[in-house]
């Protein structure tokens, strides 16, 4: 049976990036995750040390390529990894996505970007980066470059609470957020923005604000993950002291969907979740089986008759 979800062809009840590649590119596109090692300011005390307190020693690219190669091999390895599940596929995204992207003299920026645009079968890059490190000069570079081939930009948020980004030692502000954000998109360039769900010290409703609040934005994507604690991370010191406590699936599958109710149902969702490697994964477990967590979220759209969108005038009055 198909969803009543104008941009759906199949049971799915919200607007995912399979749907969106599709009807682009006409058939599907794998996304190469990348690892240029380019560093962040969070760690290296341009805006703090020791990173996010959830980002793993990896940059939050855990399946990123080796950085010990360069960017060609690590394109041609991943490519291969990824074909031989999806053997039917032919093109191709550079996902630069370990660290911060755009954390680098431009020369470095556009070897990089064009090393990967070159290769055979790519449609452009997916760019992860925060949205205080979005220079002048990088900003107009990939505004022309998005002439050329797709350019998507993805900015790390997490919370559009300020208080919760103090917790995590984000290193940033929601006003800085914003600054990066209308930045990129009056220069023409697509913006996914990344948020997690179940952060330390937030309720339910501190996660729908977030949405509430991006809902308001002309976002091109957004990505929802689920927290996952990493061995070796702060994150995992607070948890096992027991500052915090983790999210139940069911929980998490709740807010979820409650979340996508609020959102515009044109905006693309790239992701639903989330995880890590599993020999580094301190939880939640149930997070490792990907497929009964979208399931999870699939059935309780259609149980309760909605879809993304469905509560989307509570988000414009708030």
């Amino acid at each position: 049976m198909l969803s009543p979800f104008p941009y759906s062809d199949t049971n799915k009840r919200y607007h995912t990036w399979d749907y969106y590649v599709k009807h682009r590119y006409g058939e599907k596109v794998l996304k190469i995750p990348l690892n240029p090692h380019f560093g962040c300011p969070n760690l290296d005390g341009t805006k703090g040390w020791g990173g996010c307190t959830f980002c793993s020693s990896s940059g939050s690219g855990d399946f990123a390529g080796d950085p010990s190669l360069d960017l060609v091999e690590q394109f041609r390895q991943q490519r291969e990894l990824l074909s031989a599940k999806w053997p039917q596929a032919r093109r191709y995204m550079g996902y630069f996505q370990a660290y911060t992207n755009t954390y680098a003299p431009l020369p470095v920026l556009q070897r990089a970007y064009e090393t990967i645009i070159s290769q055979p079968g790519v449609v452009g890059l997916s760019i992860a980066t925060r949205p205080d490190v979005l220079p002048d000069e990088v900003v107009a570079y990939l505004s022309k470059l998005s002439q050329q081939t797709d350019i998507l930009v993805e900015l790390g948020l997490q919370s559009v609470h300020d208080r919760t980004a103090r917790r995590i030692h984000r290193g940033l502000s929601f006003q800085e957020f914003l600054e990066g954000f209308w930045k990129l998109y009056k220069n023409r360039i697509p913006v996914c923005a990344h948020i997690i769900d179940g952060l330390p010290g937030e309720t339910e409703e501190d996660m729908l604000e977030t949405v509430r609040v991006l809902a308001g934005l002309p976002l091109h994507s957004l990505k929802i993950h689920l927290l996952h604690v990493l061995r070796g991370t702060q994150m995992e010191r607070e948890l096992r002291s027991g500052e915090f406590r983790l999210l139940e699936q069911e929980e998490y599958v709740g807010i979820v969907c409650r979340q996508l109710e609020l959102l515009p149902p044109e905006l693309v969702i790239q992701r639903l979740t989330g995880d890590g490697k599993a020999e580094d994964l301190v939880g939640p477990l149930w997070s490792r089986n990907k497929r009964s967590v979208l399931a999870g979220i699939d059935k309780e759209l259609a149980g309760r008759d909605t879809w993304q969108g469905k509560r989307r005038s509570q988000a414009i009055r708030k």
